[in-house]
């Protein structure tokens, strides 16, 4: 894992790597940010998961980055039948948003996977696990496109638009597809809050058995923060509700 680090270091060193990079303007999120969500599966309280951008900045080559760190961990009596350690983390460079590095290591109930991404963003590729991949202008990896969909202006959204954004998702291109399905007030640990609700077009038949299985509410606010996910997935059902926050850069406003 070192090794490979010191080489991402070294191929973006060349400088032909950031030309013509976008700019992207963020006002939804910033280091610091620290959300902590509860997942219950069906009945049971079944695992915290943390989404933090960590405070430092880590530079590739003359480039500044946000490194985002995914930390999931079962608990209690489903930690005993089913453990999950999952560590997801992507560097994005600060002013394209777009990534340089994914990080994955999984392991689900004894089932472990490890991904290392690589993006060359000159030449539309990805070095995934040592195999390159060919990929669309913009690609994001799984945890840099859920940030830089939160900076997408939603204020005129229409009832049925569908935002893209083209992803690598084990090793393959992949274009997520979210539905925005209108505004609507839920109820949160907090009080009520005004929400954005979307549907992402999921890959039906691996986890999810219809395209539509999953909502998701976002914060209606510069935040786009997510405060709630259902889902229906092949084994059950799954809730996710924010638990805690901190170093967010707008404050919420509850009702």
């Amino acid at each position: 894992m070192r090794n490979l680090f010191l080489s991402v270091i070294f191929i973006l060193n060349i400088q032909t790597l950031y030309a013509q990079l976008p700019t992207v303007r963020n006002n939804a999120f910033q280091r610091g940010e620290k959300l902590t969500y509860r997942i219950h599966y069906g009945f049971i309280d079944a695992v915290v998961a943390t989404i933090e951008i960590l405070p430092e900045n880590k530079k590739f080559g003359d480039r500044n980055t946000m490194h985002v760190v995914g930390i999931g961990k079962s608990k209690g009596t489903f930690d005993f039948f089913f453990k999950v350690r999952d560590r997801y983390e992507t560097y994005i460079d600060e002013q394209a948003l777009l990534p340089w590095f994914f990080g994955r290591r999984i392991d689900e109930g004894g089932f472990r996977m490890a991904q290392d991404y690589v993006f060359n963003h000159s030449k539309n590729t990805v070095s995934a696990n040592g195999k390159t991949v060919n990929i669309k202008p913009g690609t994001q990896d799984m945890l840099s496109g859920f940030f830089l969909a939160r900076t997408y202006d939603l204020g005129s959204a229409r009832e049925g638009q569908i935002f893209t954004v083209p992803t690598i998702v084990d090793g393959e291109m992949y274009d997520l597809k979210i539905k925005f399905k209108g505004r609507e007030m839920i109820k949160s640990a907090w009080g009520k809050i005004r929400c954005l609700k979307f549907v992402p077009v999921l890959q039906k038949g691996r986890i999810f058995k219809k395209e539509e299985d999953m909502v998701v509410w976002l914060s209606d606010d510069e935040n786009h923060i997510p405060i709630r996910a259902k889902a229906e997935i092949l084994f059950g059902s799954l809730k996710v509700d924010l638990l805690a926050y901190k170093g967010i850069m707008h404050p919420f406003k509850f009702q």
